[in-house]
């Protein structure tokens, strides 16, 4: 689904779609980053974003992993951890892409960015939200997925207004080194659509593991 129109499609569904209600600590995250790096969108701020995106998955892999060490004797289970471990670390890695994308993006164009605010504080945030949802999965794995589709549905948003606030990047060339390992698309918009509808796609796998028993 990488075609303009099919893309403008995805934008304009999530545009008339209700943000999820979200719980205190999504709240609380999203305060922050408003707080830390203003309301304004900007590529840099979606860095930092991208940043944090991936350590639920990364959580979710370690705690899996831990569990394949101790129940490798039971093969049937042993392998639907391991499932479970790839499907996480698919997630993680197109996470990691789009931050390598926005890097790219940010060094072209010359923006400059604080190292405190660019550098430091990421880690910190990151840091912090990797324990909480370590901590939501084992106590109740329903927890940290909420939290991750809380996440991932702001960030689904956020992605759409993005594009809509910046017509310019219709003319605007997509060129990457990533091209090969992300996907090749029209223009800069067409991009960040995409990257938007991966974010949905997270979020709607977060909801549909809600209900079910850890590592089914």
């Amino acid at each position: 689904m990488n075609t303009t129109q099919q893309l403008k499609l995805e934008q304009e569904k999530t545009l008339a779609t209700p943000r999820m209600k979200y719980g205190l600590l999504a709240k609380f995250l999203f305060v922050s980053m408003d707080l830390f790096y203003g309301r304004k969108r900007t590529l840099s701020k979606f860095k930092v974003l991208e940043v944090i995106a991936r350590v639920p998955y990364q959580a979710w892999e370690n705690v899996a992993y831990a569990a394949i060490t101790r129940k490798y004797g039971t093969p049937d289970f042993a392998r639907r951890i391991f499932d479970f471990v790839t499907e996480a670390r698919h997630q993680q890695d197109n996470e990691q892409w789009h931050l390598l994308i926005l890097q790219e993006i940010v060094d072209k164009e010359g923006i400059r960015e604080s190292f405190f605010h660019h550098r430091i504080l990421p880690k910190i945030i990151a840091f912090t939200y990797y324990h909480a949802s370590w901590l939501l999965y084992v106590i109740c794995p329903r927890l940290s997925y909420t939290l991750n589709a809380h996440f991932e549905d702001h960030a689904e948003h956020e992605y759409a207004l993005l594009v809509q606030e910046n017509p310019e990047w219709e003319s605007i060339p997509f060129e990457s080194m990533l091209e090969k390992d992300y996907g090749t698309y029209a223009n800069q918009a067409d991009l960040f659509r995409r990257i938007g509808l991966d974010e949905r796609e997270h979020k709607e796998l977060s909801l549909s593991r809600i209900k079910k028993p850890r590592f089914s």
